[in-house]
């Protein structure tokens, strides 16, 4: 049996941070004794294994002399087989401190899940060789992000494995009933104006015909530039037309109910707001940034794919899906058959293959 631990800041918000609940119990299902180490208090996801939550455990004010030494003794514990780092990794000195005096390991995997690779990689190219020497794997969670990887760093430990989808739970989840008369469509995920780009959304949103069509703008999630927002639809006078929802651990009733669901990021890894629309049955307009629509979104097939940062595209393809009903059905038929590739069935074996 192999004995894995899976390092992670949280179980709690995000897309990264479900993925990694979800990675847990396929490891859990191929047999491995799965361990989480977790070093912020955030659990919104279910999860398999055993949890060591650090910070729990040891207050927030820990010391970073004081944290490495308890790593060190729960590393040196538990002669792990295979760790895997789902943590963002953006300060040289301090991982390489962890990855070669901390984490202990016969094999090392270190996720990388999104194109910014400032959060993942040291500004040097040299540094980068440094940190993720021989031995170490990278893992990129789209095809985009690991032939960037290997382009820019030139490391060739590199594979790419998509993030999985839980079809069948998703299913389950969205059949929740949840009373809404509006029709509208939705964006969701955490609100941060720099990475999400949801100026873009409400400006695209203000300038196509769907508030005209009393058809509403549902923004799901919870996030620090929740009062940017506020003050952002004020100003484009769309309060009555867009509604703010709280940070739900079920989306998914709210995305079944939807027209359509949108994403406008500056930049993302492999977009777990995709995935799981298309496992509801919902179509997608999406910008197509760096990295992941264009490699789960075929433009005019499950969902329209437009060129980032144009209000104006954006709009159309807004208005293309309402105006156009033979497009718009066309697309929703493909929804859910086009996320098979990523289902948990056929993402866990690639795990098992890097893991045995």
């Amino acid at each position: 049996m192999r004995k894995v631990c899976i390092i992670t800041t949280s179980l709690g918000k995000g897309g990264a941070e479900r993925s990694t609940a979800l990675l847990s119990k396929m490891l859990s299902n191929l047999g491995c004794e799965v361990h989480i180490l977790m070093t912020k208090n955030d659990v919104d996801y279910s999860f398999s294994g055993t949890l060591f939550n650090l910070e729990k455990e040891y207050g927030a004010n820990l010391s970073s002399v004081k944290k490495f030494r308890i790593l060190r003794r729960y590393f040196k514990k538990h002669h792990f087989n295979v760790l895997i780092d789902s943590r963002t990794r953006p300060t040289f000195l301090k991982e390489y401190l962890l990855y070669n005096y901390v984490f202990k390991a016969k094999k090392k995997i270190a996720v990388v899940r999104s194109c910014f690779f400032k959060n993942y990689f040291p500004a040097n190219k040299q540094l980068a060789k440094i940190l993720y020497k021989k031995g170490t794997i990278l893992v990129g969670v789209s095809q985009e992000i690991s032939d960037l990887i290997k382009e820019t760093y030139g490391l060739s430990s590199v594979i790419t494995i998509h993030n999985a989808v839980a079809i069948h739970d998703i299913e389950l989840q969205a059949n929740i009933n949840i009373e809404i008369k509006d029709n509208y469509i939705i964006w969701y995920g955490r609100l941060e104006e720099k990475v999400k780009n949801l100026s873009l959304l409400l400006e695209a949103y203000k300038k196509s015909s769907l508030p005209g069509k009393n058809i509403k703008l549902f923004i799901l999630g919870g996030g620090r530039d929740r009062n940017f927002l506020k003050t952002k639809i004020k100003a484009l006078e769309l309060t009555n037309q867009v509604s703010l929802l709280p940070f739900n651990k079920n989306p998914y009733p709210y995305i079944k109910k939807a027209l359509f669901t949108t994403l406008t990021s500056r930049f993302e890894g492999f977009p777990r707001v995709l995935i799981e629309s298309l496992a509801c049955d919902v179509p997608i307009v999406s910008v197509n940034c760096k990295s992941g629509p264009k490699e789960i979104i075929e433009h005019q097939f499950n969902g329209l794919l437009v060129e980032n940062h144009d209000i104006g595209a954006l709009a159309k393809a807004f208005d293309s899906f309402i105006e156009n009903k033979t497009l718009y059905n066309y697309c929703k038929k493909n929804t859910r058959s086009s996320v098979d590739k990523f289902s948990i069935e056929n993402i866990t074996p690639k795990w098992k293959e890097l893991l045995m």
